[in-house]
């Protein structure tokens, strides 16, 4: 289904395009010292493997913004310097060639400085993030509101907007986050609604991995389901690479993300046969590791009950029985593999889809599990009949 999006004008960080239609990036933030150049560059490889498009590296001190150009230079995707306080290092983050400045605000200081800023940014062709904070915001505006509400972060953003657009810049990307999830919701629609910015979506502040998680789902999901959101940052108390992934796995639940394996599980009852749990890290995690690049669903179900039927629509899957599984495509049982087979043939089936018949066509050798052994819908209906204590001759027609 194609899903409406918010318009906005294209903004060029590196070789990646944010907003203006393009794919939505995913970002992360390093923890490393900038100025220890090894470590910062491999940390960056690091989470370029696992999917980020662009790197913000923090610039606090002098000799982190003098080993900016090493990182540039080395670097795998577009570098972002984090500037807070001291304008001079963003002066120097531009001269070293970095893809985008990002600047707070709350911070940045005198309007000269920031003009200053501003005119080697468009200078140089670099971009600039104006990174509105709820736990930075100036002073007046935190007086006058009482406290970070979004009609708080939406004036701190456009105070900043109108001040790019005095000194004839326009290369602008916006972010408003809010550490509460609903309050970053309501800031970003009032920018979203007020201008054509690219948007850069977060959370801020929003805790470990499982906590901060669910906030920026819940906060960067809602946004981006309505279609508005050019790129995003997951910020998670955890090692930056579980950002990337959540922050695809954000992308990929809204079928907005790169082409994936969208794995899909029961939630289990008491009709749950055989480890479904084991079966599904397993698969999770090998596919994480080869990085599949194809659209499939594929759907683990813990009885005969809910796979194939309540997962039909998936490209395939199984469904667990007894010592067993029934393998489905489109819906249709093809074939019963033993328990131990399950993750190969669920594995197998994923790494050779470009080579099947996607139509759903039964392969006439399916179903062929050895004499006197029940074929794949005759053991799906015994399972079924375990699994509910009603055979299918009982069942409702209706």
């Amino acid at each position: 289904m194609e899903r409406p999006r918010r318009s906005s004008r294209p903004v060029q960080v590196g070789d990646v395009q944010i907003g203006g239609g393009a794919p939505i990036s995913v970002q992360t933030m390093t923890v490393s010292k900038t100025h220890e150049v090894e470590t910062t560059l491999e940390e960056i490889e690091r989470v370029a493997d696992a999917g980020a498009d662009i790197v913000r590296v923090a610039v606090p001190r002098p000799e982190d913004a003098d080993a900016l150009e090493d990182i540039v230079q080395g670097a795998p995707v577009p570098v972002v310097a984090d500037i807070h306080f001291n304008y001079q290092y963003a002066l120097k983050a531009i001269e070293a060639g970095i893809h985008k400045v990002r600047i707070n605000p709350g911070n940045i200081g005198k309007r000269e400085w920031e003009r200053e800023v501003l005119e080697a940014a468009k200078e140089a062709g670099v971009p600039i993030r104006i990174g509105v904070n709820s736990g930075s915001l100036e002073e007046d505006i935190l007086d006058k509101h009482g406290y970070p509400k979004p009609q708080a972060l939406f004036e701190s953003a456009m105070r900043h907007v109108e001040v790019c657009r005095r000194n004839d810049f326009e290369d602008i990307v916006i972010s408003v986050k809010h550490s509460d999830p609903y309050m970053m919701i309501q800031a970003y629609r009032k920018v979203a609604e007020e201008t054509d910015y690219p948007l850069h979506l977060g959370v801020t502040e929003s805790g470990s991995l499982d906590t901060g998680t669910v906030k920026s789902s819940i906060g960067i999901g809602s946004l981006l389901a309505d279609g508005i959101g050019d790129t995003i940052r997951v910020s998670l108390a955890a090692d930056p690479v579980e950002e990337v992934k959540v922050g695809h796995r954000i992308l990929k639940s809204l079928g907005i993300g790169r082409p994936g394996v969208n794995i899909i599980a029961c939630p289990t009852c008491g009709r749950l046969v055989g480890d479904l749990f084991s079966v599904v890290e397993e698969v999770e995690e090998a596919v994480a590791e080869k990085s599949f690049d194809k659209n499939l669903d594929v759907a683990l179900m813990g009885c005969a009950v809910n796979g194939p039927g309540e997962a039909e629509g998936a490209d395939l899957g199984v469904s667990l029985g007894r010592g067993r599984a029934h393998f489905f495509k489109h819906g249709e049982v093809v074939d019963t593999v033993p328990e131990d087979e399950i993750v190969d043939t669920v594995l197998e089936a994923i790494e050779n889809w470009d080579e099947e018949d996607e139509s759903g066509d039964e392969d006439p050798a399916a179903g062929a599990t050895g004499d006197g052994a029940p074929t794949g819908d005759e053991a799906a209906d015994e399972d079924a009949a375990e699994a509910t204590g009603v055979t299918k001759p009982d069942l409702p027609t209706s």
